[in-house]
C-alpha cells in the first residue's frame, strides 16, 4: 500500500472526490456543493494506493490553536478491515505532528466510533446528528 499526500485540484483529487460521494454522500441521499469542494482548498489531502487503484482517503483541516480535524475518513468497501483505515489514521497523525498540532479531532459516525477507540481516540460530549446521522466527536492528544 502507497500512502500520498495530494495537491487539491488535481486528477488524484478528483478521483478522491468520486470515492468520498460514493461511499459516504449517495448512500445518504446527499452530494457535495461546488462551495464544500471548494472550501477544501486549504486542507491536507491524504491518499492509499493498492497496485495503483485508490483505496482510501482522508483530510486534514486546520482549526487553529494547534488542533486539526481529521475529516472524510473513506476506504473502498471491499478494503475495509483490511489496514488501509488505519493506515491512513497513523499517517495523518505523523503529518499532524510534524506541522506542529498538538491535539487532533473527528467526528465519527456511530459506526466507526469503535475503530477510532482502537487507535486511541476518546469520546467528547454527547453524540450528535450530522449529515443526517449520528455521529460522535472524538479527539487524541498528538
Amino acid at each position: 500500500m502507497e500512502l500520498r499526500w495530494i495537491p487539491f485540484g488535481s486528477p488524484e483529487y478528483r478521483e478522491v472526490v468520486e470515492l468520498r460521494r460514493r461511499v459516504l454522500r449517495i448512500p445518504l441521499g446527499l452530494d457535495f456543493t461546488p462551495e464544500q469542494l471548494a472550501g477544501e482548498g486549504q486542507d491536507l489531502h491524504l491518499t492509499a494506493t493498492e497496485d495503483g487503484n485508490l483505496s482510501g482517503c482522508l483530510m486534514l483541516s486546520d482549526h487553529g490553536g494547534g488542533v486539526v480535524q481529521m475529516r472524510q475518513v473513506c476506504v473502498e468497501p471491499n478494503q475495509q478491515g483490511t489496514g488501509v483505515g488505519a493506515a491512513l489514521v497513523r499517517e495523518s497523525e505523523a503529518e499532524a505532528r510534524r506541522r506542529g498540532y498538538r491535539r487532533m479531532m473527528l467526528h465519527a459516525r456511530d459506526i466507526a466510533v469503535g475503530f477510532y477507540e482502537r487507535l486511541g481516540y476518546e469520546r467528547v460530549g454527547e453524540p450528535f446528528v450530522e449529515v443526517s446521522i449520528p455521529h460522535q466527536e472524538m479527539a487524541k492528544a498528538l
